[in-house]
Parts: structure tokens; sequence; C-alpha cells
């Protein structure tokens, strides 16, 4: 035996994800690992193909170009954030040859394990060939292309479709969802969307919200307790979740759970177990999880102040929710929708903005965001009495007033 062979580093055996919706190219890469003594696993979309990441049990992707319920460029992002360590290949279809994704670039890939690839795609697309840079900016979708809005959720803007289609892709699933996004963007609103859409829609959406709760009542509250657990607890109580069971439960503001709360949090999610306070007993739950917060839970695990192995539990299919000021194709919609809404419940007349008005919400800077929108609007709804639609004079924001409040208050 020679010194090289001696030195030479032995190769690691790598389990490789092949995604595709064409059963016949997964079949030709999956004979062509298994010759090469690979371990390979199939998948047919986007979806499928995170579940079997979240498991753990494969370091390589290899993407077709062309998925039936996700973008190439969206599943990426998602994989890069969640699944660092996973290397991932799109496949080239105009030549056949893998490329490695690399911050938004392809670049070829000139591992000779993945040459295999090219015979495969090379039999079965002769003719027609996709794009071959799918990980480039996608199109601007037209009207045809136009994605239903969530159950209870307005607006058309590039990023609110994209958190329709992906709220719309992992509703199905079981998986953990953790929405992030400014105070007053919809989180709760996007999180009973993803509920009402879920084969659990007929089952009880419980919501916790972990800032308002006082650190020596949250366990009593996520886990319930029996009479005589402690000084006050005349009779035995369900926890929240519990109470969540066989539905969905929403921890809003989930960067605010303190640390030993995090932990005991932690063990529900890995074996889907609680113990009520006072009891021996172990009470299975079945409860689908959805996390919400505007903190960066990144920077906390960072700093110390929150869990590195609870924040990967929570951020398995992260969505963004991105500030109303980001959107601003939304904000007469939505300024429209809260009109007609507040006007039926206030019995009034007025339905309609000004363009004037359309423009100063559209200038405005929404630090508020949606929650602040809705109450501009019902404050200008009462101060604009009987007119015929809401001017600009009517719209306050936050603490400042507008001179016709100001006018209502030397009335008064």
């Amino acid at each position: 035996m020679t010194n090289s062979a001696i030195n030479a580093p032995r190769k690691s055996v790598r389990s490789t994800l092949v995604a595709s919706p064409d059963s016949i190219f997964r079949k030709h890469i999956l004979q062509q690992l298994a010759a090469r003594n690979c371990m390979g696993v199939e998948a047919g979309g986007g979806a499928e193909a995170l579940a079997v990441l979240e498991e753990g049990k494969c370091q390589t992707l290899l993407l077709d170009p062309i998925l039936p319920d996700l973008e190439v460029s969206e599943l990426v992002a998602i994989i890069r954030a969640r699944h660092p360590q996973v290397e991932v290949h799109v496949l080239d279809g105009q030549y056949g040859n893998p490329y490695t994704c690399s911050d938004g670039e392809l670049c070829p890939d000139s591992n000779e394990t993945f040459r295999l690839i090219q015979n495969s795609r090379e039999a079965r697309i002769p003719t027609e060939l996709p794009d071959p840079h799918p990980c480039s900016t996608p199109a601007a979708p037209n009207a045809a292309d136009e994605i239903e809005a969530l159950p209870g959720m307005m607006g058309q803007s590039e990023s609110l479709r994209r958190v329709y289609r992906l709220v719309r892709l992992v509703a199905p699933r079981q998986t953990t969802v953790l929405l992030t996004g400014e105070t007053g963007t919809g989180k709760e609103l996007v999180a009973r969307a993803l509920h009402l859409l879920s084969p659990r829609h007929d089952r009880p959406f419980v919501v916790i919200n972990c800032a308002a709760l006082p650190e020596p009542l949250m366990e009593a509250e996520l886990f319930g307790y029996n009479r005589g657990a402690f000084t006050g607890a005349f009779q035995s109580r369900l926890g929240r979740l519990q109470v969540a069971h066989g539905g969905t439960l929403l921890l809003d503001e989930v960067g605010d759970l303190p640390l030993s709360m995090q932990a005991k949090l932690l063990r529900f999610l890995q074996e889907g177990e609680i113990q009520r306070l006072g009891s021996p007993d172990t009470l299975r739950i079945d409860a689908r999880v959805i996390a919400a917060t505007n903190a960066n839970l990144a920077r906390m695990v960072k700093e110390g102040r929150f869990r590195d192995d609870l924040y990967y539990r929570l951020a398995v299919f992260p969505i963004e929710i991105d500030p109303l000021r980001s959107r601003p194709e939304d904000i007469v919609v939505l300024g429209q929708h809260f009109l007609n809404r507040l006007s039926e419940e206030m019995h009034s007349s007025i339905r309609a903005l000004s363009p004037a008005a359309a423009r100063a919400l559209e200038r405005h800077s929404w630090p508020g965001n949606v929650r602040e929108l809705r109450q501009v609007i019902e404050r200008a709804l009462i101060l604009a009495e009987d007119k015929l639609e809401i001017q600009p004079e009517h719209l306050s924001w936050d603490a400042e007033c507008s001179h016709s409040e100001r006018n209502l208050r030397t009335m008064a």
C-alpha cells in the first residue's frame, strides 16, 4: 500500500435528497447513486424536500429547476437560513450540469460526485429545456398569476403574495412555523389563516401572549395545575397546551419567554408531553405550534437571551412579514377596506377616501403598521362627521392632533 493511499482522506458516506416533480428523473438519479453506494432519498416538491431535510438525514440536495409548489430561489433561501450545512445543487437544465447555489449566485460544480446527473437529465429532456438560471430574480407576476389572499387578509404586494404562497404551502403539514415582523404587521392574522387552512381548522386555536404573562404564572398558564399544587390552587385547571390539543397553539411574542420556561417549552416540542403542576402524570399533547415575535431571535441567541436549541425548533419554517412602509401599494387598499368595514359598524354613509387623503396615507411612514392604519381610519371617520369622503384634514398620526381635532376640543 502506498503512502498516498494511506494518507488519502476517507470519504464520508453522504445521503443525497433528489427533489423533482419528474419521477423518471428521480429514478435515474437514485439508480446512479445506488450504483456508487450512495444513499438517496426522493421528494416530489419543495415542501416535501423541506420536511425531509428537517429530519436531518440528508447532507446534499439536488434540485430540479422547476418545482410544482415553490420557486427554487425561495426554497434555496429557506434552506440557507434553516439548514446552512446542507449543500444545495440546482440543475442547469440546458447542459445537464449541476450548479452550486451560493449567496444567490450559480457556480458550476466541479464535484465529480454529481457528474452522474448529466446522463439522467439528457435522457429525459432532449428538446424543450427549462431556464438555465433558476436562482435568478423571477419575473414579475401578471394578473393571471395572482395568489388568493389568506382568510382575513388583504393586499397584493409582492411581499404579501410571498407570505400567501408560503402559508398555503406549509398549512397542510404539521411543521412548526415562526412568524417574524414588526409590531402591528398582522402576525396573528397570518397565524389564524394558517390554522384555518390546515386540517386542524375545526379544532381549537389558542393564543398565548408571552409578554403579558408574569413569569411566576407562566408555567401554570401553559401546563396547567392540579388542585393544591400551590397556595391558591383550589381547583385543578387545564393549561393552554392541553386546551390546544388537536388544534393550533400560537406563542405570541415568544422572544419574551424567560429562559426557565424556554427549557420546559423545548421539552414539549421535542417529546410532545407535558406535566401539570402538582401531578406526577405525563400527558401526551398533539398541538401544532406557531411562534410569533417582533424580536431578532438569532441575535438574542448570540447574546445568550434565547436558547439556540429552542430557536431551531421554532424556526423550522420561518415566514417574515414586511412592514407596511415596505409595501406602499397595499396602503390605500387596506385603508379603503377598514373604511368600508368601520362605516358599516358605525352606520356611517362615508365610503370613500379623497385622492388627497389617499396620497397622504401613502406618504406616511406607518411606524405602527396595519394596526396604526386602522386606528387612523377610525379617527378620520369620526372626525369627518357627515362629509361625503375622508379628507387629509381628518387624518392624524399617533399622538399628533389634526386641525379638526383641535377645533372639536375647543368647541367642547
